[in-house]
């Protein structure tokens, strides 16, 4: 409890510390550029006012018009293919902000379509991203067959570099048609598919917003979708092994502890009521401790009962044997593989437990043949004395 504690203190700590150093880099980044592009706006606004004599009221309403046009430059929103769009950023917690229901009923319905959507969208990215890594690590098993190595299992690292070339190789390929079709720069496009793929969505370069192209492009919508789901499953991959691990150690600390827990438990077993000892002492429900002499722990009662037994040969203490975690990716599989590594643990306990029932078994039965034949033999040795008494009285 102590190491999660810890753990949690100082995650507190270093995200606020990285929140402060990512405050500082960005204001000597980006505050005096803003200054500067503020300052040629308001020029730029005052010289429009003062040649074509614009009142405050008009350029505020030509502002607004303009500024209210910009969407509409795609075609229109809410057809079935901008609709599929937007749906897809409200999922996907993209939220661009390029698009905006307008009316009562569309703010209703997008809160419940997120309510009820965002979970489902989660669950299917972290889907296939397991199974993206299933088939990795498959992958690079049979890699490793082939080149002969001697470890032929699958290791994180492999794993983060195949996730890693495969996020590369989407944002590259990704920023080339978006700088085509965008007439972006290339770095630009770099730029737009990491802030899409990581689920930020600043809103500042939105694809499918130029020359019509919900309407007049199919082709390029098409790829902006795949694009975004194929990549946020690639993304998911990479939480499956860069976050999940980390998260789940929080977890493997609470059952180490519940382990330790129920083996000092375990130890810990007591006498119920009172022990008579042979020389007449008397001891209260509890056990001597270890090494003490058991010389005067012999019990009055003549049984060999287990109640009746020493203190020696009751089962005081147990013996636990704990195998370390093993560094395999047994916690990025599937659900049902997991399932079935269970299903097969507790199968092989049902077995160990019947064995040991059939070997009672068979035990008290050789107890019991035992017991017959002794029986037997006494009253076979009775019957052959019978006869012989009888003789000796007629005689006499």
């Amino acid at each position: 409890m102590k190491k999660q504690n810890v753990r949690t203190v100082s995650l507190i700590v270093c995200t606020f510390t990285y929140l402060l150093v990512g405050a500082a880099v960005f204001d000597a980044l980006e505050s005096e550029h803003e200054r500067q592009k503020s300052e040629i706006l308001w020029e730029i606004e005052k010289q429009l006012k003062d040649n074509y004599s614009i009142e405050e009221s008009d350029y505020l309403l030509l502002e607004t018009v303009v500024l209210e046009g910009v969407p509409h430059k795609a075609g229109q929103q809410w057809k079935f293919a901008g609709a599929f769009y937007y749906a897809t950023t409200v999922l996907t917690t993209i939220g661009y902000g390029h698009s905006t229901p307008n009316t009562v009923p569309g703010k209703i319905f997008t809160i419940l379509y997120a309510i009820l959507g965002i979970p489902l969208c989660l669950v299917l990215f972290h889907s296939i991203g397991e199974r993206l890594n299933m088939v990795s690590s498959i992958a690079i098993k049979q890699i490793k067959k082939i080149l002969k190595c001697q470890d032929t299992d699958a290791t994180e690292i492999d794993l983060i570099l195949v996730v890693t070339t495969l996020s590369t190789i989407t944002i590259t390929s990704g920023a080339a048609v978006f700088s085509r079709y965008e007439s972006w720069s290339y770095f630009d496009s770099v730029y737009y598919c990491v802030i899409t793929l990581t689920t930020i969505g600043f809103g500042d370069m939105v694809a499918l917003q130029k020359d019509h192209a919900l309407d007049q492009k199919p082709e390029y919508v098409a790829f902006a979708l795949i694009f975004i789901l194929f990549g946020m499953a690639i993304v998911a991959a990479s939480l499956n092994l860069f976050v999940l691990r980390f998260v789940t150690m929080n977890t493997e600390d609470e059952r180490r502890d519940e382990a330790e827990a129920l083996q000092a438990a375990a130890g810990a077993v007591r006498l119920e009521g009172d022990v008579i000892t042979a020389n007449g002492s008397i001891l209260s429900g509890q056990c001597p401790q270890e090494g003490a002499s058991f010389t005067d722990l012999t019990s009055v009662c003549s049984c060999t009962c287990a109640s009746c037994a020493p203190c020696h040969a009751l089962p005081f203490t147990r013996s636990y044997s704990f195998r370390k975690r093993s560094m395999n990716l047994s916690y990025i599989l599937p659900r049902r593989q997991r399932l079935q590594q269970q299903r097969e643990q507790q199968q092989q306990q049902r077995e160990m437990q019947q064995r040991e029932h059939l070997q009672r078994e068979r035990e008290q039965q050789q107890v019991t043949h035992t017991d017959t034949q002794e029986e037997l033999c006494s009253s076979s040795s009775e019957s052959d004395v019978t006869p012989t008494l009888a003789q000796k009285r007629n005689s006499v």
